[in-house]
């Protein structure tokens, strides 16, 4: 038993031996530099943080110029307060959602894209005529058989016309394909004339991969939620 502590105190000699050796290896290789200062140094005083609220992106602003910012809260099915009878069918209150998606509300952001780029193209108002439509509200406002299918009811589709151009929709639909002509997918910047016309509109209209563009002129397409005397423009997001 003797040796075994005999072993011990031996090993933590040698430990502090080496713990010695190295610390005066340390010292002996140490080199002390002194600092010196030179006569036009200046000292920088600390400043204080402050916080600052951020700008907004783009994406977050809630006015182009002059004009209010298109968001989907524009598209809300507007249904009717007194909520009166056609055709032995009564119209909603329009105090509901928006279709959800994904949990959440939703339209087509394509939709929304296109219609604040249109305003800044003419620099002038927006104004939707339909945005969604509940089913309730699709019945009511366009009983027709064409109108069953809207994409309106999932909020992929919106009629509107733009203030100073309503009888020049021709220019805004220019504008819409102009949109596209930066995209190099051909399937996105080149638009074909639409074969089907089952409203027999004067126009035949126009589709990409991502929309479908259709005008209806002052006698076509009248609905109750296009009772003014313009000629209004319909985008549908076809995907």
């Amino acid at each position: 038993m003797r040796w075994i502590w005999s072993s011990i105190l031996l090993l933590s000699a040698c430990s502090q031996m080496d713990q010695s050796e190295n610390g005066r290896i340390r010292k002996y290789n140490e080199k002390k530099e002194a600092i010196y200062r030179l006569h036009d140094e200046v000292v920088f005083l600390e400043e204080l943080s402050v916080s600052k609220k951020r700008d907004r992106y783009p994406w977050e602003e809630l006015s182009l110029g002059n004009l209010t910012k298109i968001t989907k809260e524009y598209f809300r099915c507007k249904g009717s307060d007194v909520n009166p009878i056609k055709d032995n069918q009564s119209d909603c209150s329009g105090d509901h959602l928006l279709p959800i998606q994904g949990d959440k509300e939703f339209i087509a952001p394509i939709l929304i894209q296109l219609l604040n780029y249109i305003q800044q193209q003419g620099e002038k108002g927006v104004v939707i005529t339909t945005g969604h439509r509940c089913p309730i509200h699709n019945r009511y406002s366009d009983s027709s058989e064409f109108a069953k299918h809207s994409k309106h009811q999932v909020g992929a589709e919106v009629d509107f016309y733009v203030e100073q151009f309503e009888d020049r929709p021709l220019e805004v639909v220019q504008w819409i394909m102009n949109f596209y002509q930066t995209n190099p997918n051909p399937e996105y910047n080149r638009f074909h004339v639409l074969k089907k016309n089952p409203e027999k509109l004067k126009h035949p209209g126009w589709y990409n991969k991502e929309i479908a563009i259709r005008i209806h002129e002052k006698t076509e397409g009248r609905d109750f939620d296009n009772r003014h005397p313009y000629p209004y423009i319909t985008i549908e997001a076809r995907n």
